[in-house]
């Protein structure tokens, strides 16, 4: 059996030092045992970790198709308590030089949504949903 869990998430990289600022500066703090070629972000339950793209494809054995271009086919999203706080976090994203994609709207499920790419348009969504419960530490444990 596979547990069923994500533990960790990697972003590969093309610029580690700059996606490494711009996470910085939403305000998340990296772990001790970052060093100058990998970050690590402690977030609500997940590792979030940034680690150069071709050292990431050659560990996986694989052939980079990507580029800071283009958008990934994956998002990733921060869920909020509040719909506020959608609000809040996409200003301090827009500050940080993330690119707004969607500014702050209700979304036709009921909750309120926005979208940003971060410096390597890796896509991230923050949404509020009405239904959604977080454990003690943030962790959204269903919705």
């Amino acid at each position: 059996m596979v547990p069923q869990r994500v533990s960790l998430i990697t972003i590969g990289a093309f610029d580690l030092p700059a996606l490494r600022l711009f996470y910085q500066q939403l305000g998340w703090a990296e772990l001790d045992f970052s060093s100058d070629t990998y970050a690590v972000f402690n977030t609500a339950g997940v590792l979030l970790t940034l680690f150069p793209v071709s050292e990431l494809a050659d560990d996986a054995g694989v052939e980079i198709k990507q580029s800071a271009e283009i958008y990934n086919n994956v998002t990733l999203a921060i869920n909020v308590e509040t719909p506020e706080l959608v609000d809040a976090a996409i200003a301090k994203i827009q500050e940080a030089g993330g690119k707004i994609l969607r500014m702050p709207t209700e979304a036709f499920w009921g909750g309120r949504t926005s979208y940003f790419a971060d410096p390597e348009n890796n896509l991230w969504e923050v949404a509020w949903n009405p239904s959604s419960v977080f454990n003690d530490s943030g962790a959204m444990i269903k919705f």
